[in-house]
């Protein structure tokens, strides 16, 4: 639209049933805090600025959003809880600004769709100055009714103000609202205070602009994009419509889940078509895979990149920094992290490999550990193409291993290999005649003491 757009988003609540130090809107849906899933939406509507209006740990609140939104960002601060139309009067200062459409959002609601914020707008700019968004829940108790005629909502009615038939009504305010911003500042200062709790209702400007020969009209929405979030038992079953909504998404787009109710996926998740996802894996923020890759069970990924063609796990871990080439393996009991797997290399069986580079076609043994760790600082090992590392290796970082080299089985190393040479890093065998059976004489005898002091102890 070429219309401006302001969003107010409320999120002022002491959220105490959440029973956390943490203010409720910071609490995460698919791993992104609640309110940044509201401010995606209205970005995406095309709101050009947002303003937050805030109460409780409003510093943090502000920073969580501001990671996602930047500039355009604004905190207003409600200190005395009055309503909610008192709430959205906290942010007269951005309303004075002067904008087309202003769009009323909560911080509890993150499932919130851009369509149909758009769709709100829409109705202003075809004539409406106020829209509500409204929804059927399966259970209208305790909700105001949306009470339309003549194809405008004529009024909101509160559950306990309803009659008998309007209680019969199915459709109800989900809260957000789309304004007309040259008559907001206006219906909201002649919004009063008459009622059971003194507060100012932000629904009573439906009747205040229906007073004044204003158009007001409700669209409706999907019950679960408007459900909020109260407890954490609410913030777990909107967890699940987010991940239901977009495992369906996904599986639309090409992509095979095997068993998608057990597959859990961060807001951000990119997967191309022709992905196969096995039962139980966990996608983190920041993972993106490439056409044709498999991830197997029970693997979880964070901040990785997997390319075209990869194998992982089953029972694999990709941590932040992982970045696996076309066709690279990373197999069962596998940690990488901070690390780059090169393309066609193999790293199969019960390996770390962290802050390191595996070149092209190399093989990683069972066993091997990168040693990147001094007890102070990080170090990298760099391991080039076409290198075979035999299993159970500790390659101790700093150290780099040319291409074509080759590593004994049970090697330490701790200097550069070059380019195909053979590396041994290992203790001499040396075989002791009868020194086994002397040892197995000499434990079963401790045991034995042990047991006969354990017994006389008993005894006494």
């Amino acid at each position: 639209m070429a219309r401006t757009c302001l969003s107010i988003i409320l999120a002022a609540g002491e959220g105490s049933r959440m029973k956390s130090r943490r203010a409720k809107v910071l609490h995460e849906v698919a791993g992104l805090a609640m309110i940044r899933h509201v401010a995606k939406a209205a970005a995406a509507t095309g709101s050009s600025h947002i303003a937050l209006v805030l109460g409780r740990d409003h510093e943090e609140v502000e920073a969580s959003v501001q990671k996602t939104q930047g500039e355009g960002v604004s905190t207003h601060l409600q200190m005395e809880r009055l309503g909610t139309a008192h709430a959205v009067l906290a942010a007269r200062a951005a309303l004075e600004e002067g904008w087309d459409d202003v769009l009323i959002l909560y911080g509890d609601t993150p499932l919130i769709r851009p369509e149909t914020l758009t769709r709100a707008r829409a109705s202003l700019l075809a004539g409406a100055d106020v829209c509500v968004v409204g929804f059927r829940p399966s259970d209208p108790t305790g909700y105001g009714r949306l009470i339309e005629g003549g194809g405008e909502l004529l009024a909101i009615r509160e559950h306990k103000d309803a009659s008998d038939t309007e209680r019969l009504i199915g459709y109800c305010n989900s809260g957000v609202m789309a304004v007309r911003g040259g008559v907001l500042l206006d219906l909201l200062e002649k919004v009063g205070n008459d009622n059971s709790k003194g507060e100012y209702y932000l629904t009573d400007i439906v009747a205040i602009a229906r007073a004044k020969g204003q158009t007001v009209r409700a669209i409706e929405a999907p019950a679960d994009e408007v459900a909020g979030v109260n407890s954490r038992v609410e913030l777990a079953y909107v967890e699940a419509l987010w991940q239901s909504r977009r495992r369906r998404e996904m599986m639309l787009a090409g992509v095979t889940l095997v068993a998608p109710d057990t597959v859990f996926f961060s807001h951000d998740t990119e997967i191309a078509a022709d992905v196969v996802v096995e039962p139980n894996v966990v996608f983190g923020p920041g993972v993106s895979v490439l056409a044709g890759a498999v991830i197997h069970a029970f693997s979880h990924l964070e901040g990785a990149r997997v390319g075209v063609g990869c194998a992982i796990g089953p029972f694999a871990r990709l941590r932040p920094g992982a970045t696996l080439a076309t066709d690279a393996k990373v197999g069962n009991f596998c940690e990488i992290k901070n690390a780059e797997v090169g393309e066609g290399a193999k790293v199969n069986h019960l390996t770390y490999i962290g802050d390191a580079t595996v070149g092209a076609k190399s093989n990683i043994g069972a066993g091997t550990i990168t040693c990147n760790y001094d007890g102070a600082l990080k170090h990298h090992t760099e391991i080039g193409a076409g290198v075979f590392v035999g299993s159970n290796t500790a390659l101790v970082a700093p150290v780099s291993v040319g291409d074509g080299a080759y590593i004994a089985s049970g090697s330490v190393i701790t200097e550069n290999i070059p380019a195909d040479a053979l590396a041994l890093g290992r203790a001499r065998q040396v075989n002791k005649d009868d020194r086994g059976r002397l040892i197995r004489e000499r434990n079963a005898a401790a045991k034995a003491e042990r047991k006969r002091r354990e017994a006389e102890a008993k005894e006494a």
